[in-house]
Order: C-alpha cells, then structure tokens, then sequence
C-alpha cells in the first residue's frame, strides 16, 4: 500500500516537473499542442488495439479455449489508455508502451508470471490443497454431440424455426 501512495505523489512532481521544463525549451502553446496530440494519438491506437484483442478473445472462445492471455491484455490497454489520457509525457510513454503489441506483451508475459505465483502460493478455497493447473484453462468445454438424443432426465428448453 506504501508503494501505491508514492506513485501517486511521485508521479505528479515528475509530470509537473518534466512539463515545465519541455514548455521552457519549446514553448508553452507547443508543449499543450503536444499533450493533446499525444492523447489523440493514443486514443485511436487503443481503439485499434483494443478491438485487435478482443477480436482474437473471441476467437479463442469460439474454439473453446480460456482467453486469458487477452483478458490480461485487456488489463494492460485500459490502463494505457487511462495513463494517456493523463496530461503529461511520462505517463504518455508508458502508455505507448502498453498499446504497442511488443511492449504490451512484454507486460502481459511478466503479469501472467506473477499472476501464477501468487495463485499457486495461496490454497485454494473449500480447504482443497491442490496447486493450480493452468492446463485445466486451455481445454475445451465438453460439448454435447447435437446428433444424439438428449439422454433421460435432461430438458431443453427453446424455439425451433426451420430455414429452407
């Protein structure tokens, strides 16, 4: 929690600081034309980016695989997103650096990481003590086969209409 709070009073000085000095060297007007240009920029790069990822989650889930590469993805650009639409150049960069795809998955890679020691130190809930399987998330569903009957005791509930 300490460390939170730092970045949260570090960051700004570091922001104000690093806008003063630019808007020295080139000027006030240029360094706001910057910022807005950055963030524009930004923008639409995330959008592209975004809608890239949750294009290939939506792939993954038709074939019926866990997309929790692209969920943590998703993570990454919103908080890129979020730090460019934060006035200034040191969050700017660092959110360029979430949405371009080499970097992005620089950071995915070093949370997926984390995020599976932290899962396999902690027991899991209902007091079971087994260690996580991320195997268990790239198999897929057991789907019913729609050629056979349905076997006794299952319902179906639903509309049928015939296109010929």
């Amino acid at each position: 929690m300490p460390v939170l709070f730092l970045l949260f009073i570090l960051i700004p000085i570091v922001e104000i600081t690093v806008l003063i000095n630019v808007g020295q060297t080139i000027g006030t007007w240029y360094t706001v034309g910057l910022v807005l240009l950055s963030a524009f920029i930004g923008v639409n790069m995330l959008r592209y980016q975004g809608l890239s990822t949750l294009a290939r989650a939506q792939q993954r889930i038709s074939s019926g695989e866990m997309p929790a590469q692209e969920m943590v993805e998703g993570l990454v650009l919103a908080v890129g997103g979020a730090l460019l639409i934060t006035p200034g150049f040191v969050t700017d960069f660092i959110g360029f650096c979430c949405l371009i795809p080499i970097t992005r998955q620089a950071f995915v890679k070093g949370l997926m990481k984390r995020f599976k020691v932290v899962s396999m130190s902690k027991q899991q809930p209902f007091g079971q003590n087994d260690a996580f399987d991320e195997s268990k998330f790239d198999q897929k569903p057991p789907f019913k086969d729609p050629s056979k009957p349905p076997r006794q005791g299952d319902i179906i509930d639903g509309e049928f209409r015939r296109d010929d």
